[in-house]
C-alpha cells in the first residue's frame, strides 16, 4: 500500500511539472536562450584567447629562429678566427634555442589545430542560438493569436460577424449609388445639345469649336500677305 501511494506521490508530481512547464513554456524558453547565448558568448571569447595566444607562440617561434640564425652566423665567424670554444658555447645556446624552438612549433601547431574545432563548434552553435532565436519569435506570436482568438467571447465574436456583414451591405449600396451617378452624367450628356455639337465638331462635322495654333498662323501670313 505504501509503494503505491508513494507511487501515486510521484506520478502526481511529474503531472504538475509537466503542466507548469506547459504553462510557462515560452518565459522558460527564452531564459534557456538567454542561457544558450551566454554560453555562445563565452565560446566566442575563448577562441578569441586561443588565437591571441596562437599569435603570441608564432612571434616566440620567429624570435626563436631569428636567434638562431644570428648565432649559427656567430658560430661560423668564431671557427673561422679559430676560436672554437667561442664556437662551442654557442653551439651548446643553439641546442637550446632548437629544442625550444620545437616545443613553441609544436604549442602552435596544437594552437592552431584546436582552434579550427573551436571555431566550428562556435558556428554550429551559432546557428542553432539563430534558430530558436526565430522558433520563440513564431511561437510568441502563435501564442498571441491563439490567446486572442480564446478570449474572445461569443457574443463578440457574433458581433464581429454582424459588422461584417453591415460593411459589406455599405459597401454594395455605395457601388450602386457610384453606378447610378455615372449612369444619370452619360445620359444628361447624351441629351445636351452642347456635348451632341462636341461630338460633331470632333467628328469634323462642321466648323470646329477650338481655334488651333497652325489656324491663327495662317490668319496672320493672310494678313501679312494683304500689307504687302
Amino acid at each position: 500500500m505504501f509503494k503505491h501511494v508513494l507511487t501515486l506521490i510521484r506520478g502526481r508530481a511529474h503531472a504538475a511539472d509537466e503542466a507548469f512547464g506547459e504553462r510557462h513554456a515560452l518565459p522558460i524558453l527564452a531564459q534557456q536562450i538567454r542561457d544558450g547565448a551566454r554560453g555562445v558568448e563565452a565560446a566566442r571569447k575563448a577562441v578569441a584567447v586561443a588565437i591571441a595566444r596562437n599569435h603570441l607562440e608564432k612571434e616566440n617561434a620567429e624570435r626563436l629562429s631569428a636567434r638562431i640564425a644570428d648565432l649559427e652566423t656567430r658560430a661560423v665567424a668564431a671557427l673561422e678566427k679559430g676560436r672554437e670554444d667561442l664556437a662551442r658555447e654557442a653551439a651548446t645556446s643553439i641546442a637550446c634555442l632548437e629544442t625550444e624552438l620545437q616545443n613553441a612549433r609544436q604549442v602552435q601547431a596544437e594552437f592552431s589545430s584546436g582552434i579550427e574545432r573551436l571555431k566550428h563548434a562556435v558556428r554550429q552553435s551559432e546557428m542553432r542560438l539563430g534558430a530558436l532565436r526565430r522558433g520563440e519569435r513564431l511561437a510568441i506570436a502563435r501564442d498571441r493569436t491563439q490567446r486572442l482568438t480564446r478570449d474572445v467571447p461569443d457574443h463578440e465574436s457574433a458581433t464581429l460577424a454582424d459588422a461584417e456583414a453591415t460593411l459589406a451591405r455599405l459597401e454594395k449600396r455605395q457601388r450602386e449609388a457610384e453606378l447610378m451617378s455615372d449612369a444619370l452624367t452619360d445620359l444628361q450628356g447624351d441629351q445636351d445639345p452642347t456635348a451632341i455639337v462636341e461630338k460633331l465638331a470632333q467628328a469634323g462635322c462642321g466648323r470646329p469649336l477650338v481655334t488651333t495654333g497652325e489656324e491663327v498662323l495662317q490668319r496672320l501670313r493672310s494678313k501679312t500677305s494683304q500689307t504687302h
